[in-house]
Order: C-alpha cells, then structure tokens, then sequence
C-alpha cells in the first residue's frame, strides 16, 4: 500500500489519506483525540500536528502511540 499523499479536511476535522490503489482512508480527528490526556499546550501543538504533518499524525495514530507523543510534548514544555 503506496500513500500518494495525505492532507488535514478542516470541513470534517479529519486526515484524509490517498493510497495508489485509488482509496482514501478518513481518520476522524475528533475521534482520535476523545481519549487523550491533553494539557491546552499539547492540544494546541496536536492540532498543529494534524493541520501541517498529516501522514506524521496518522502515523503516531495508527501506531497507537498519540498519547505518548502528547506525554512528550508535555514534558518539554517543563524545561
């Protein structure tokens, strides 16, 4: 599976995913984030991730690692 390229949809808050198989695959962003741990800083700096990185937050989502990157981007925010 090739991704062609993947872009943030702010009419659906969502990561649309093009695939070179002709597929799109649509992760809700609200619905990856309703769990998450977030402090204002980290959601803001989340939202971000969505908006300019898109195949880097559907990465960390598929992967399952959104809440350790969150964990991480808080802690730099102490130094």
């Amino acid at each position: 599976m090739r991704t062609i390229f993947a872009e943030y949809n702010p009419q659906c808050n969502s990561i649309d995913v093009y695939i070179s198989a002709g597929y799109m695959l649509r992760i809700d962003c609200w619905e990856a984030e309703k769990d998450l741990k977030t402090t204002p800083g980290s959601d803001c700096v989340l939202n971000e991730l969505a908006i300019n990185e898109p195949l880097e937050y559907t990465r960390l989502y598929l992967d399952e690692n959104l809440q350790m990157w969150v964990y991480t981007e808080d802690s730099l925010d102490l130094f």
